[in-house]
């Protein structure tokens, strides 16, 4: 396991700052407070094309992506990453029911791979007790 770096640091502050960011903190707060679906329906449903919700699901899960893809890409510790933040993972178990469901109405298989690979690493990462505590606490 690779060592953790200042460089693993600084971008972990900068990843925490852009989540101050005004639109990204109301789209986070939005997909905690209500993506809770488990079928593309539902997703429909609630986040219709061209809808605030829409806009609100594809900002806060492309952020989380985007984190994501630096862990599997080495550019971020994912250890330091782990001990700093569950945020990733509460996105991931709650788009987990979902998932493939999109990535084959889209055509899409590699659609959120980055956060698939991450958030399974993370569920690994907490053990199953722990996880099992932290999915029930956020309703995933």
């Amino acid at each position: 396991m690779p060592q953790a770096t200042y460089d693993d640091v600084n971008l972990i502050l900068r990843l925490y700052e852009l989540r101050r960011e005004e639109k990204l903190r109301e789209a986070r707060a939005w997909f905690v407070a209500n993506f809770k679906v488990k079928t593309l329906a539902e997703v429909n449903a609630l986040c219709p094309p061209g809808s605030e919700a829409n806009a609100y699901f594809r900002q806060s899960i492309s952020y989380w992506e985007m984190v994501a893809s630096f862990i599997t890409s080495g550019v971020l510790n994912e250890q330091l990453f782990f001990q700093n933040t569950r945020e990733l993972l509460l996105f991931w178990l709650r788009l987990k029911p979902v998932v493939n469901e999109i990535r084959t109405a889209f055509h899409d298989p590699d659609a959120w791979k980055n956060l698939e690979t991450v958030g399974e690493a993370y569920s690994k990462h907490q053990g199953p007790q722990v996880l099992a505590a932290f999915a029930a606490r956020v309703g995933a």
